[in-house]
């Protein structure tokens, strides 16, 4: 009997989502489960592994049963997962010894002042196609190295979480060339394995990553009875190796082909392009696309704390707009929206810097911090949630502007997916802040979506990814106003102009929390 369905599974930052999908691209069952970050000290961010664990078991479970499916209609399953870090330091058994120090965490800062001071970094890039930053999981490897020397000695090898996950439903470990690559400095982006030369500079032994890298749309194993039971897929469903969400996301709005270029707009942004290798700079991290991965590169960038903005704000400032909307039955972040439409374009003269967990690109400081400039008593709660929206385009915008630069080729719209697409007022303030058409692409569904097309992919019963075009469909298409665009051009060179000069301050700050 033929297989009907495919399943997709994302293993975010703060929750997990899956989605079942037939082959028409319809989404005919969902499930999600929820969690969140451990963060006992202010740069610091990890995750035990087990949460990741049963939050794919419930949602996955959950969507086979949200589908009403037989689970042997099912013909494969695929996972991607956040940006990992170090990956889980598990033993020679893969049990975890500590937490994921995930992409949020920043603590490696003396790590990356050492690889500055004392690595080729002209060679490493060269061999990478990455610079140095505390967000990549090689200077946070290299922190356990140096402030955990038990873990270090206990760790056999360091896993992704989607890596993982589907270790935990297969029985096998493989990685795929995405998660290696956003590891940074120990994966050659060119040959598609662990470079031992960068590993030797590092200090990092070549034995303590997994040796079995593969192609996302490759087959890793097969579903085991324990892992059926958890789940609800039928045992010896075929798992494909997935890759890391961004990229997954990227591929959910139809983007495998050269140009094609999607912000996933989440609790944080990556803005990702999909080129030929035309464009590598140190500014932006690359790694091998989850589509074609052995021709394609996925070059990124974006803000560490887009949508953690607004959650932020709402949680802090948000009370009335809770209980509105406890009695309305909209959400609190729709009265927040309607209220800040009623400011203009540019807030009237309030300017913020989404910092607000150091920043990831293009300008790698952890040290960064938010700020709010222009304040008067004027000013009111919506003008302020309003220019948190806008400092998210803002940073959005610098990303592209990098890319531009260095000439990457860019086509002529953006699509948007994740939470943000959710917000009319704040795509608009997008396509207005970067002068962009904005694509929403229907569903919004994001990274599982994309999940479920490279399981199809991946087991042959989608021969390839172009046969598959009415998965793709646009919800709305959001185009600039000019005059605000014009508007939001004079704000935005004084956003640049603000963290040039404020810079100083913010690490200076920061060198006062740490001495209390």
């Amino acid at each position: 009997m033929t297989k009907k369905y495919l399943v997709g599974s994302d293993i975010g930052t703060q929750g997990t989502k899956t989605v079942v999908v037939d082959y028409s691209g319809e989404v005919v069952g969902s499930g999600s489960s929820f969690y969140s970050v451990d963060q006992p000290f202010p740069s610091w961010a990890q995750q035990w592994p087990q949460v990741w664990e049963e939050a794919a078991y419930e949602a996955i479970s959950e969507a086979i049963d949200d589908s009403g499916i037989n689970p042997s209609d099912v013909a494969g399953v695929a996972i991607s997962g956040l940006y990992g870090g170090s990956g889980v330091p598990v033993d020679e058994d893969m049990e975890p010894v500590h937490p994921c120090l995930i992409w949020m965490d920043r603590r490696a800062t003396d790590e990356v002042s050492w690889v500055r001071e004392n690595i080729d970094m002209d060679r490493l890039f060269d061999i990478t196609g990455n610079y140095v930053d505390s967000y990549y999981g090689y200077t946070k490897m290299l922190w356990l190295k140096n402030n955990r020397p038990k873990i270090w000695r206990k760790t056999d090898t360091f896993v992704p979480p989607s890596s993982y996950i589907e270790y935990k439903l297969t029985g096998e470990l493989a990685v795929d060339y995405s998660s290696a690559g956003n590891i940074g400095g120990i994966f050659d982006l060119e040959e598609l394995e662990w470079s031992r030369e960068a590993c030797e500079m590092l200090g990092i032994p070549i034995d303590k990553v997994p040796g079995d890298l593969v192609a996302s749309d490759e087959i890793i194993g097969e579903v085991t009875g324990s892992a059926s039971d958890k789940t609800g897929l039928a045992r010896g469903t075929p798992v494909v190796a997935g890759g890391i969400d961004a990229p997954m996301a990227t591929l959910s709005a139809g983007a495998f082909t050269e140009g094609d270029n999607v912000a996933m707009m989440g609790t944080s942004t990556c803005w990702g392009i999909i080129h030929e290798g035309q464009g590598l700079t140190k500014e932006l991290v690359s790694m091998p696309h989850v589509a074609n991965s052995g021709k394609k590169i996925y070059t990124w960038g974006g803000s560490a704390t887009t949508g953690a903005l607004v959650n932020w704000f709402k949680n802090q400032f948000g009370t009335v707009e809770e209980e509105a909307a406890d009695k309305t039955g909209l959400d609190p972040f729709q009265i927040l929206d309607m209220e800040a439409e009623k400011v203009p374009p540019g807030s009237e003269g309030l300017l913020a810097l989404p910092y607000f967990k150091g920043e990831r690109s293009p300008i790698w400081d952890p040290e960064a911090s938010g700020t709010l400039i222009g304040l008067s008593l004027y000013h009111s709660k919506p003008h302020v949630f309003r220019a948190l929206l806008e400092s998210g385009a803002y940073s959005l915008r610098h990303n592209i502007e990098i890319a531009k630069e260095i000439g990457i080729p860019l086509k002529d719209e953006t699509s948007v997916v994740g939470g943000v697409s959710k917000s009319d007022l704040w795509t608009e303030i997008i396509a207005d802040v970067t002068g962009r058409n904005i694509v929403i692409p229907s569903g919004g569904v994001g990274a599982p979506f994309g999940d479920a097309l490279l399981a199809g992919v991946g087991t042959g019963t989608i021969e390839d990814y172009s046969e598959v075009e009415e998965w793709f469909t646009r919800d709305r298409v959001i185009t600039p106003t000019e005059r605000n665009t014009e508007l939001y051009d004079k704000y935005y060179e004084l956003y640049l102009e603000l963290y040039k000069k404020g810079r100083s301050i913010m690490h200076e700050l920061a060198e006062l929390v740490e001495e209390e």
